[in-house]
């Protein structure tokens, strides 16, 4: 399976959860620190929305959902984060032809790399956000194991441990899953 394809289930989960956010539960705390449901869905959002920047060449100059922000629901003004992440999935998705995903693109933190590269950053952190507004709300979430083991391998490699992006990486139990083992991982105890 490619990375487009574990990356659509990737978002075809976020939008699941995201699906089963009451209205009353958006500024619910998450497990990001001090970021509410409605920030991770911010964030994500934004990363869909510099993601089609990054693919069109276009410039894309908000940055307040990017991490490490103080607030990524600031992003969510205009509209309903399930709308919005549909609107946003769905223009970012429309961009990416093998010739937009071979474009270089640089990220601060991280260096050059083309656009597909940045769609395997994202499936990691789609997954890991759609795990934490679903832990946050007590929503049971089983995530698409081989999107779950990209993303886990992607981390290994990759993951930034620094305020705003990873914590310290926990012990999961000797029996965890690969889902609890990445979960760990990334700072997260399911």
């Amino acid at each position: 399976m490619n990375v487009m394809e574990l990356y659509g289930r990737a978002q075809d989960g976020f939008e699941a959860v995201l699906a089963g956010v009451g209205a009353d539960q958006w500024e619910t705390p998450s497990t990001c620190p001090e970021w509410s449901v409605r920030d991770v869905a911010g964030h994500v959002i934004w990363a869909q929305r510099q993601l089609r920047a990054w693919a069109t060449g276009e410039e894309y100059a908000e940055y307040g959902g990017a991490p490490g922000s103080a607030h990524p629901a600031a992003v969510l003004a205009e509209g309903e984060p399930l709308s919005l992440w549909r609107e946003a999935r769905a223009a970012a998705s429309a961009t990416l032809t093998e010739e937009a995903l071979a474009k270089p693109v640089s990220l601060p933190g991280v260096g050059e790399m083309p656009v597909v590269g940045v769609v395997t950053l994202l499936l990691s952190d789609t997954i890991t956000h759609t795990w934490d507004i679903a832990h946050a709300l007590g929503q049971p979430v089983t995530l698409d194991p081989a999107a779950v083991s990209a993303a886990f391998e992607w981390s290994r490699a990759n993951v930034m441990r620094r305020p705003g992006f990873f914590g310290p990486e926990l012990t999961p139990p000797d029996d965890a899953d690969v889902q609890t083992r990445m979960l760990a991982f990334l700072g997260r105890k399911a």
